[in-house]
C-alpha cells in the first residue's frame, strides 16, 4: 500500500496513544488501570464497559458520571483503598505528628481515610491544606462528609486518569492495599 499524497506531502499515520492502548486493552487490564485511579469495582467496570472513548475528554466525562453515581457501598469500597496524602520531602517530625493526630480524629469520626485532591497545589502548601481540610471537615456530620469525600474521590480519579494518560505518576494519595478484585 502506498502512502496517500496531499499537496506534495506524505501522510504519516498517527502513533498510538495511551488512550488507544486503554481502548484496546483486554477488559482485565483496562479494569486494573482504572482501579489504580479509584478503588471502586463498579466505577471501573462501568468505564471499561463503555470503551472505546473517542477522546480523553469523553473518558473524563464518563469517569465523572460514574463517580457521581457511586452508591454508599461503592463509596465505602473506594475510601477503603485510600490513605493520607504523602507529605513533601523535608516535612518536620512535628508536621507528621500533627497530620497523624488529625487523621486519627477524622478516621475515628467517619470510619475511613481522609481524602483530598491536591492537584495544582504547590507541594510547599500541601501540608497546611491537608491539615486545614481535616480540621474543617471534622465539623461535618457523617452524611455531609460522605458527599464531600465522594466529590474529592471524583476529583482524585479524574486527576489520576489524566496523569496516567500522560504517563506521569502524580497521585495526590497513595494506596495502602491492592486494588479490589485483584
Amino acid at each position: 500500500m502506498t502512502p496517500t499524497h496531499t499537496s506534495g506531502r506524505v501522510a504519516i499515520p498517527s502513533l498510538p496513544t495511551v488512550l488507544d492502548a486503554f481502548n484496546t486493552a483486554p477488559p482485565d487490564e483496562a479494569r486494573g488501570f482504572l482501579l489504580d485511579c479509584l478503588r471502586s469495582l463498579r466505577w471501573a467496570d462501568r468505564i471499561a464497559a463503555h470503551r472505546p472513548y473517542p477522546t480523553v475528554e469523553a473518558l473524563l466525562a464518563a469517569s465523572d458520571e460514574a463517580a457521581y453515581d457511586l452508591t454508599p457501598v461503592d463509596l465505602s469500597e473506594a475510601l477503603a483503598g485510600e490513605t493520607l496524602p504523602v507529605l513533601p520531602d523535608g516535612a518536620y517530625v512535628a508536621a507528621h505528628m500533627a497530620l497523624d493526630a488529625a487523621h486519627a480524629a477524622y478516621e475515628a469520626r467517619f470510619g475511613h481515610a481522609f481524602v483530598i485532591c491536591l492537584d495544582g497545589l504547590p507541594p510547599a502548601e500541601a501540608l497546611d491544606h491537608v491539615l486545614a481540610g481535616i480540621r474543617s471537615r471534622l465539623a461535618n456530620d457523617p452524611e455531609e462528609e460522605r458527599v464531600v469525600a465522594a466529590e474529592e474521590l471524583r476529583r482524585l480519579a479524574r486527576g489520576r486518569l489524566v496523569s496516567s494518560l500522560r504517563g506521569a505518576g502524580n497521585c495526590a494519595t497513595s494506596h495502602s492495599q491492592p486494588a479490589p478484585g485483584t
